[in-house]
């Protein structure tokens, strides 16, 4: 058996980006990964917007919480991915590290808002694709 990939998506607020992405890390490879989200200046509060993008897809958000970098396991993680907000997030240690440069949706009207919501769900299904081709080969 293969032991689980953890993966931590992180932005500023944790509020939109991350929380999407983590929502789809455990709607897509639950028995793959692990994931966490977190921010550097949490907001305490899921986006409304974002709640509504996943809600469309038959995902609660509701059941999150936006949180700090400390408020997650302080561990090495198996990737560490930022969204996009200039976060290098030194203090969180990872073995891989992506940088996605997604935009900010959260002063997005709902089309614009859903769009950067598929452009998430895209760059999780492919970073799921490449957790399984490594796991394959260890």
């Amino acid at each position: 058996m293969i032991s689980k990939k953890t993966v931590v998506f992180v932005c500023v607020e944790n509020a939109c980006r991350s929380q999407m992405a983590e929502a789809f890390a455990k709607m897509l490879g639950e028995d793959l990964i692990s994931p966490y989200s977190s921010g550097s200046r949490p907001s305490g509060v899921i986006n409304e917007k974002a709640i509504a993008a996943m809600e469309k897809i038959g995902y609660d958000l509701t059941t999150h919480a936006s949180k700090n970098i400390k408020a997650i396991p302080e561990i090495e993680y198996d990737w560490v991915v930022t969204m996009g907000c200039g976060e290098t997030c030194p203090t969180i240690r990872g073995k891989n590290r992506e940088e996605w440069n997604i935009p900010d949706p959260k002063e997005m009207d709902t089309l614009h808002f859903n769009l950067i919501r598929d452009i998430i769900h895209h760059k999780v299904s492919h970073l799921i694709k490449v957790i399984q081709s490594s796991a394959s080969t260890e």
